[in-house]
């Protein structure tokens, strides 16, 4: 059997972003990453230097431990990260399905897996310039190609005037993906706390920039959305 690395397991909360804002989720944040974004809001479950506060475990114990947060009652399980992607969760996703729970995942687009077709819903976030990294997009439109006919949509994190520029060449090369827009969290918490000082004044100006700055330019296709769970509980974690 394939060991999963969880950084944590929590919920049922609300989902804060994307195209499942609002829905009640239980989260299972994986541990470990091929990326290092430099405004990464959850380097607890990035960076090798956390590892050890990794758990190893089995699909079989994160199924169970979903249900006990659910009460047995089926809701959305978002699988994040980190990089969700580059870990074995097929299984999980077989033995949760089978029982009315439904899976969602969000990735950078960077590993592509065939059970991504078994989704109810991926998210692929390729990362902007503000974060340090450069898309592959031949990778990317691997993992379009393994969901198949599975639900998915494209959210993009908006740092600055050069990430909305690059957002715009983004969403003409993918037109037929629906498309979500959100202000970056400037101020993540340090991997180490739990929760941390947040700028909200800083975060509603980016949105309230982001919003005048696609109405002024028409463009009326991507949904503009704020981190919902950053705007109730700021960095806190556990949300």
């Amino acid at each position: 059997m394939s060991t999963l690395r969880i950084a944590e397991i929590f919920g049922p909360t609300i989902q804060g972003e994307g195209a499942l804002i609002g829905m009640p989720t239980v989260f299972v944040r994986a541990g470990g990453c091929d990326y290092r974004c430099r405004w990464c809001d959850s380097l607890h479950a990035v960076d090798n230097t956390y590892r050890h506060d990794w758990l190893p475990m089995q699909s079989q114990d994160v199924m169970d431990r979903i249900r006990d947060l659910s009460g047995g009652a089926p809701v959305m399980v978002s699988l994040s990260g980190g990089n969700p992607a580059i870990q074995p969760f097929e299984r999980l996703i077989d033995t949760g399905r089978a029982e009315g729970y439904r899976f969602a995942l969000e990735t950078q687009g960077s590993v592509a897996r065939d059970w991504f077709a078994k989704l109810d819903m991926l998210v692929l976030s390729p990362k902007p310039p503000s974060s340090g990294e450069t898309v592959n997009w031949e990778r990317f439109d691997a993992c379009i190609a393994a969901a198949g006919n599975a639900p998915m949509a494209m959210k993009i994190v908006i740092f600055d005037e050069a990430d909305y520029r690059w957002a715009r060449h983004v969403a003409d090369r993918y037109p037929a993906l629906p498309l979500y827009l959100q202000p970056c969290n400037h101020t993540p918490p340090p991997p180490e706390t739990e929760d941390a000082a947040i700028d909200m004044d800083g975060i509603l100006e980016r949105m309230r920039w982001l919003v005048d700055r696609t109405v002024a330019d028409r463009w009326f296709s991507p949904h503009i959305l704020p981190q919902l769970h950053v705007l109730l509980w700021g960095n806190r974690r556990g949300v």
